[in-house]
């Protein structure tokens, strides 16, 4: 039986190893609208990003984590590897992302008919999926 949630979107923390290079491309580069900066229980803080109904949940712990994940994508380790953003035009975010600088991880490519992808890397080597259905 499946389970019955309260919205229809997922959330996700992301642990930062460089809070202020994570901020500036979630927020500047993705262009991401910042909900909310709240203080974590136990020490560090929380910055909300809204996309659509989900939260990515951009933290800075303190005291600092004392090991670290592999970055990169579904070829280096097990676990989570990358998550998805859904967009209208996978050029113009593709464009816009790596003209700020930022690592184009995988281009832009047809996975299915009307369905392109490509990934970008965030500061800290994490793997997002930009996908657009045409």
């Amino acid at each position: 039986m499946p389970i019955k949630t309260q919205k229809n979107s997922i959330d996700i923390g992301i642990i930062a190893k460089d809070i202020d290079a994570m901020l500036i491309f979630y927020r500047d580069a993705l262009g991401l609208d910042l909900e909310a900066t709240i203080p974590m229980p136990g020490g560090g803080t929380m910055h909300r990003f809204k996309v659509g109904d989900s939260v990515i949940k951009v933290i800075q712990l303190d005291p600092p984590p004392t090991s670290e994940a592999k970055p990169g994508g579904i070829r280096t380790a097990s676990g989570y590897r990358y998550w998805t953003i859904h967009v209208p035009d996978l050029e113009g975010v593709v464009r816009q992302v790596t003209e700020a600088g930022y690592k184009l991880a995988a281009p832009i490519r047809t996975i299915r008919e009307g369905v392109s992808i490509a990934f970008i890397e965030d500061p800290d080597g994490n793997w997002v999926e930009l996908l657009e259905n045409s």
